[in-house]
Formats: C-alpha cells, structure tokens, sequence
C-alpha cells in the first residue's frame, strides 16, 4: 500500500445491526465556495454549490457531505470573503467566526480522509482550471497527485485548459499565513486546520471569460460527475 494508513481504512470492515459486513466507507467533504463578491452580477456560491450538488448525486457513493456556511445564521463573511485573508478566517468580529471557520469545524468534526473545494477563478483572462495543494508538510506529493488526477478527469469531460496543480503559497495572495512554514497559504487546506490528509482547493473556470460555461446546468453536472470519477480513481491509487 501507498499509505498505510488509509490502506488499513479501506480494507476494514464493519459490522451493521444485522451483523451482516459491509465495507468501511471513506469520508468525503466537499466545500463549495460561500463567496457572492469574486464577480458582477455573478454568484460563485450557486456555481459551485451546484457543481458540489452534482459531485454528490454521481456514484459510487461513499460518506459524502457538503459543509457551507451560506446560509449560516451567526457569522461573519458567512457570504463573502477571501479564505486567504486573516479578517475572513480566523478573526473574530464581535463574537463571532467566521464562514471559513464554521466550514472547518464542521468538516473536521465528520474526521474525512478527503477534502475538495470548489471555486471559481476570475481575471485571469483563461477559460481553464487549476488545481491547489498547501504547501509543507508530509502530503504535498500526495496531495499533487489528487488534485492532478482530479483536474485531469474534469478537462477531460469539458473543454476547459487545464493550468495544473500549484502551491497555494505560490497565488501570493493577502495576509493569511500557514503557521508551521510562515507562507503565504489558502486557509481551508492549511494541515494545521484541515484535520483531513488528502486535500485540495479546485479553481473551475473563470467568472468572467468562463461566465457562459459556469451557469450552463449540463455543464456543471459535467464537472460534478469528473469530480466523482477523479476521487473514485484516486482512491483506487490507495
């Protein structure tokens, strides 16, 4: 096995009320973006949350959900937002969290193997998808090979480009930092927030030159259906 670990996992079974074994599930969590602000008259939040719908419904199924704080009463940037700045993630404003922060307690208490985020770009000028992994720590090369098969299998069932998988330290973006190796890092697949091992943020399309191409329904169900046959065969890599 690649990862000793999860190999164990995965071959482990588990007896039901009517001891009859059925196989150990691995546990999936999917973050589509809460943010409402990345583009005029465009709502990233329903593109992705939508694209999360359709990765959902596709088999095979395992221990699937979805964590976002859309509609979350009592937070902060619970709609809007950057998951690199400091003021929209781990701040606290009058006693509240925020969305970012909700989102990952709640995926941390499930305890996942897998996390992907879905997003979208904007002003890039590409009609493309990227790939994102943290930068440090034991699962890098691990979690490379994740997000390339993933944005592999999404090409592949669409004609977005694909740019490939890089370091969230390597987008430059705001102030928020990884604490272990002080570089500049996407919040939501920091190891030092997000418990799961095998993470990655998806940057799908672009709101503005992808804009037709995100709200198409086909489309999406498109991405969300790759999404699912990416994991499925990643998991099989295990």
């Amino acid at each position: 096995m690649k990862n000793t670990v999860l190999g164990l996992c995965l071959s482990a079974l588990f007896c039901a009320p009517c001891l009859a074994q059925e196989p150990w599930l691995p546990v999936v969590v999917y973050q589509p973006s809460h943010q409402t602000d990345t583009g005029e008259n465009y709502n990233e939040a329903g593109t992705a949350s939508a694209i999360v719908e359709y990765a959902l419904r596709e088999p095979p199924f395992y221990k699937e959900y979805k964590v976002w704080s859309y509609y979350q009463p009592g937070l902060h940037h619970a709609t809007t937002g950057s998951n690199t700045m400091v003021a929209h993630t781990t701040a606290v404003e009058d006693g509240k969290i925020s969305g970012y922060a909700w989102e990952l307690r709640q995926s941390n208490a499930l305890h996942p193997q897998f996390f992907i985020g879905v997003h979208n770009n904007s002003g890039t000028g590409r009609h493309a998808l990227w790939g994102y992994i943290h930068d440090g720590g034991e699962m890098e090369a691990a979690n490379r090979v994740f997000s390339n098969i993933l944005i592999e299998e999404i090409a592949r069932a669409t004609d977005l480009e694909n740019r490939g998988t890089h370091l969230d330290s390597s987008a430059g973006r705001n102030d928020y930092r990884c604490a272990s190796t002080t570089r500049q890092a996407f919040y939501s697949i920091d190891e030092n927030v997000n418990g799961a091992p095998y993470r990655v943020i998806l940057e799908i399309g672009d709101s503005e030159k992808s804009r037709a191409f995100l709200l198409d329904e086909a489309k999406r169900r498109a991405v969300g259906a790759a999404i699912k046959r990416g994991l499925e065969r990643f998991i099989k890599t295990l």
